[in-house]
């Protein structure tokens, strides 16, 4: 490969890697914690207006200022004072006599990982009615298209900022040659440095929008991300950042001395330990675990890229063989070390927030980390190919064959880096599996259809749970204009044609004179059909039929 050639694949991987941090799927809004129920149930009719609304998250949230709206059906705002939070459970107060009708809860929270949940939902009393008129201050708002482009370019740019202060101070610190100039490998570092520096301010500055929903200079949002975890993780990095500028300066002008470096080290873990307390691996479900070997993957990364820009920018190009043929091996054996952290911590991550195999193909988390491996892997062949160079003696006297496979391994890593960027942004595959199974069993786990195919009345049916064995069934009639409808007699059948089964009775109560309850066993799952003979008067009557899936 010529240099050239050479030049080009490294240019070309650049790119990929910044097209896959503008290309691949962003988070969305609503993400990484999980809505897992709700009082009183999503689209459900309940005969007296509640006293309260709660939500129940599958993880810790907190509030986020005026996100939290219950919405009456005349428009006006049905929740009194602010909500009530208690780790996973949210509890908003609402105002007495509310009126009959549908009322719609919007809600907006931040979760354990600093990502925002959003969503919305209606619930009746009496009977349903027109969906209620909705403000903008009461709606949900999607992160916008600048947002999502513009978190995995600063994670990248913090990232990059990682790699190329580590791999200069750390082969300016123990491998370079007393004989070479320091001014450009020193000027790497405090160009990593201040990447690092912007992103830790940018990212902190787009959290309040993206966390709020609202403007970009909003004063009030951003105290509150500075008083998060996220806020006070991101202040300790910067406060890590400063200190170091004073360490730095005579560690890359090569006059520092043992208790500088050992303090340097000391606040690089400090500082290493800032991303993943404020990412997902703070959330996960062993968050201490997850920590560590984030830690680890960040400096297996660090250490492994920044050397290699070292020997491609600068050692290659001034050192003489005799100094390579010392350097090398030492490198190599670093190296391997950080491919070694880098894989091990990559699998410990992997099975934490995939969870199960199943996640790995239908998730989009998954899918990237398929990707990465993939990607890794290729570069990891490169690698041998290079370490083989080094063991064999070869490179020192003609290093431009392992220089080509160098700029291959960058090129690789760097596309890496960028799967990596989208990757702390996507939801994990194990909340997004839960979020399609929470929403799986609140559709198959409870049924709830108004029928209004009958001329006559409109039919509220509910069937709970919905599920092989035995199962509650609640009606409710209304006219067509939605007001409670008398009845004069019940009576139902369930039937499963699918399977050959004939109309099974249903034994009706009337409770009151607009809705009657009943008990069945349905023997197998399936799509049932449930029809309800309704008689309003002596010569009137309607029949239903409502199709309930039954799992």
């Amino acid at each position: 490969m010529s240099r050239v050639a050479a030049r080009f694949v490294v240019v070309a991987a650049l790119v990929v890697g910044w097209a896959a941090v503008f290309l691949a799927p962003a988070a969305p809004a609503s993400a990484h914690a999980v809505l897992e129920s709700t009082s009183p149930a999503a689209n459900s009719i309940v005969q007296a207006a509640p006293p309260e609304i709660v939500l129940t998250f599958s993880e810790g949230v907190r509030q986020v200022a005026d996100k939290i709206h219950v919405i009456a059906p005349d428009g006006s705002r049905a929740d009194a004072g602010e909500p009530e939070f208690a780790g996973g459970t949210v509890r908003i107060p609402l105002k007495s006599g509310g009126a009959n009708g549908t009322y719609l809860v919007n809600y907006r929270v931040i979760s354990a990982d600093s990502h925002p949940v959003a969503g919305a939902f209606t619930y009746s009393v009496g009977a349903p009615s027109a969906a209620p008129p909705t403000d903008t201050n009461a709606t949900p708002v999607e992160e916008s298209t600048f947002l999502k482009i513009a978190f995995p370019v600063v994670k990248y740019l913090g990232y990059a900022g990682l790699v190329l202060l580590v791999g200069p101070a750390l082969v300016l610190a123990l491998l370079w040659p007393q004989r070479l100039s320091r001014e450009k490998p020193a000027r790497l570092a405090w160009l990593g440095l201040g990447l690092i520096g912007f992103s830790t301010v940018a990212d902190l500055f787009l959290q309040a929008p993206y966390t709020t929903g609202g403007g970009y200079f909003d004063g009030v949002a951003l105290r509150d991300v500075l008083a998060s975890t996220f806020g006070t993780a991101h202040l300790i990095r910067i406060g890590v950042l400063i200190a170091s500028t004073f360490l730095l300066r005579p560690l890359l002008s090569g006059r520092s001395g043992t208790a500088d470096r050992v303090l340097l080290v000391v606040l690089g873990v400090v500082g290493l330990a800032t991303w993943p307390v404020s990412g997902h691996p703070g959330a996960s479900p062993v968050p201490a675990v997850s920590v560590v070997v984030d830690m680890a993957h960040l400096a297996g990364m660090a250490v492994w890229l920044g050397g290699l820009i070292m020997l491609v920018a600068f050692l290659f190009r001034q050192a003489e063989p005799r100094e390579l043929s010392a350097i090398l091996p030492v490198w190599s054996r670093w190296a391997t070390l950080a491919v070694t952290a880098l894989f091990l911590a990559g699998v410990v991550q992997a099975l934490i927030e995939i969870s199960s195999f199943g996640a790995l193909f239908k998730t989009t988390y998954g899918q990237l980390i398929i990707a990465k491996v993939v990607l890794f892997g290729v570069v990891l062949g490169v690698a041998a190919l290079s370490r083989g160079m080094v063991r064999r003696g070869a490179a020192p006297d003609d290093p431009r064959p392992l220089r080509r496979a160098v700029l291959i391994e960058v090129a690789g890593i760097a596309v890496v880096l960028a799967l990596t960027s989208v990757l702390v942004q996507t939801t994990p595959a194990r909340t997004a599996v839960a979020n399609s199974t929470s929403s799986q069993q609140q559709q198959a786990g409870y049924y709830s259809a108004m029928i209004t195919t009958s001329p006559k009345l409109n039919l509220q049916v509910e069937v709970d749970p919905a599920q092989q064995g035995n199962n509650d069934v609640h009606l409710y009639a209304y006219t067509k204009d939605n007001q409670p409808q008398v009845v004069v007699e019940w009576k139902g059948t369930a039937s499963l044609p699918s399977a050959g089964i004939e109309a099974i009775d249903i034994p009706l109560l009337g409770l009151a004179p607009t809705h009657a309850s009943g008990a069945i066993q349905l023997p197998r799952p399936g799509q049932w059909e449930l029809k309800f003979v309704v008689r309003i008067s002596d010569i009137d009557q309607a029949t239903v039929t409502a199709t309930v899936p039954v799992t």
